[in-house]
């Protein structure tokens, strides 16, 4: 009698492109367009930043964001079977996504924790005259920077809260639980944010803040650093490089107008950083004004901004409770919609490898990097561990990541013709050879020197003056068992149960031919169990 193989689950999708829209605003729209853009434009060059970053938005991140659609949506599965199905050999890739994310969430949750607190601290302004030493002192605890896990209740129940949230909307799926969330989040966020900008432009210095962020320097377009950081923030805002639009652009029903989607998202993200720039620096210039100081003393960014200059803002300003519920609450939703993203990068390749059910895949997924979360988020070294993290593998993770996927495909592989026709079956903007340039050129150029002069700076002295334990654990340890263990885990075999005993929806491409006649290993043993006798 012959027995077959149980046939893969049927695979989730969004139910529309709309809904797709909202999810990967969600995933783009995030802590850094908050607090990072209105610094970053501030300090290179004002309103002369704007030219480098729009530039930097037309040659790397909507050319690299396509170049994410195309792998996820011609692969129609997670990184790592979508990098497998389009050649054998960069599968690795897949799965270092997958641990770059992993380490993201552990430290995100975290943060969305300080920002929900922080929400209720708005009305009852608990940090008193002294935001800075009730940041550091008394809300986190925070001791001497060595490992510790003396727990902090105060931040314990909300990174609990968080992961409980999470994990919930994750298991209701693509559409009812990712879909469903980015389709009610977004908007409130865009709502909440409107409503701070306007609030923040009617404070007394409100102009003085807007003059200072865009009055132009133009001298700083002739310095390099102002192009390398505009390339950065717009790498790191577009939630590009790291497997998130490929897992998600892999949810697209089949005839789908990848570029016209990709601009919409693209534009969108930037047109909501020039919108966190005007309300931040409006409600700095407030803070300038009542100190009686230049915008230059209170500019900041990061954590620095959010939890000890916004603080004392809303200390200041009439109504602040207003500004701490809208600009905390904001942090919150971009926050959240960020984070789903982000696991959901794992979870799809944990269904997409073991033939998961949604439930199963999200609890194996969620409880242990909860676990991990909440042994060193909550505790008295939890500043320093994720300052540490966040630092190590947004450099020498993400712009890693990103630049030997390009370098792989477009060079090894030679794979961008390919995906340059996958995308024009049904793309409004049609790519070409100047995509295919920018691609393969002017974005690892930038990446390259990013990463390079990064890592001689990192090596000259030591990140925050952390000790080398710390750093060679949570930093350079880290950094290297993510691709170690990429490495290792390509190499173990799918099961015949798994999604890639499918037949890919597209072939495979080795040295910039299609292999037609390509046989993936796990379709051959599913195929050999099919024909089992027993």
């Amino acid at each position: 009698m012959a027995v077959s193989a149980p046939a893969p689950k049927k695979r989730e999708s969004f139910s529309s492109r709309k809904v797709f829209i909202f999810a990967a605003i969600g995933s783009a729209v995030g802590l850094g367009n908050i607090w990072r853009f209105p610094y970053i434009a501030y300090d290179n060059g004002g309103g002369a930043f704007m030219i480098p970053y729009l530039v930097a938005l037309l040659t790397a991140g909507l050319p690299f964001l396509f170049f994410d659609y195309a792998v996820g949506h011609r692969g129609r599965a997670s990184s790592p079977l979508s990098f497998r199905r389009l050649n054998r050999g960069t599968e690795f890739i897949g799965w270092w996504h997958m641990g770059i994310n992993c380490i993201i969430a552990i430290y995100y949750a975290a943060i969305l924790a300080w920002s929900l607190r922080y929400m209720i601290f708005s009305f009852t302004q608990a940090w008193g005259d002294d935001p800075a030493t009730f940041f550091a002192a008394d809300f986190l605890q925070a001791g001497d920077p060595e490992l510790s896990f003396n727990f902090v209740p105060g931040i314990l129940i909300p990174t609990v809260l968080v992961w409980v949230a999470l994990i919930a909307v994750m298991s209701l799926g693509v559409q009812k639980g990712i879909g469903a969330a980015n389709i009610v989040f977004i908007p409130l966020l865009i709502l909440m944010f409107v409503a701070l900008v306007v609030y923040s432009l009617t404070l007394d210095g409100a102009l003085t803040g807007l003059t200072a962020l865009f009055t132009p320097d133009w001298s700083s377009l002739a310095e390099p650093q102002v192009w390398v950081a505009a390339y950065g923030q717009i790498f790191f805002s577009l939630s590009i490089g790291f497997g998130i639009m490929i897992t998600y652009s892999s949810y697209l029903k089949s005839k789908t107008d990848l570029t016209g989607t990709g601009a919409v998202v693209g534009f969108a993200n930037s047109g909501f950083e020039l919108l966190a720039g005007i309300g931040v620096f409006a409600a700095l210039g407030f803070m300038a004004t009542a100190a009686g100081t230049q915008v230059s003393e209170v500019a900041t960014s990061g954590i620095g901004l959010a939890f000890i200059a916004f603080p004392t803002i809303i200390s200041q300003a009439p109504g602040g409770a207003i500004i701490g519920l809208l600009f905390f609450g904001s942090l919150l939703f971009a926050g959240f919609t960020s984070m789903i993203s982000i696991v959901e990068v794992i979870v799809a390749g944990i269904q997409d490898k073991f033939d998961m059910g949604r439930v199963n895949a999200t609890l194996l997924v969620g409880v242990p990097l909860a676990a991990l979360s909440i042994l060193l988020m909550p505790t008295e070294s939890g500043l320093y561990v994720l300052d540490i993290l966040d630092n190590f593998v947004n450099q020498f993770g993400i712009l890693a990541a990103g630049l030997v996927s390009i370098i792989t495909l477009a060079y090894i592989v030679r794979a961008l013709p390919a995906l340059r026709d996958h995308v024009n079956k049904s793309a409004s903007l049609k790519i070409g050879p100047i995509w295919m340039v920018l691609l393969a050129l002017v974005t690892p150029i930038i990446l390259g020197y990013s990463l390079i002069s990064t890592l001689i700076t990192s090596l000259q002295e030591p990140y925050e003056g952390y000790p080398p334990a710390l750093l060679n654990v949570f930093g350079w340890g880290m950094v290297v068992l993510l691709l170690v263990l990429a490495i290792v885990v390509s190499f173990l075999p799918w099961s015949k149960t798994s999604r890639a005993a499918l037949k890919p929806p597209a072939p495979p491409i080795s040295g910039g031919k299609v292999q037609d006649s390509h046989v993936d290993p796990s379709r051959a043993a599913a195929r050999a169990h099919l024909n089992k006798e027993v």
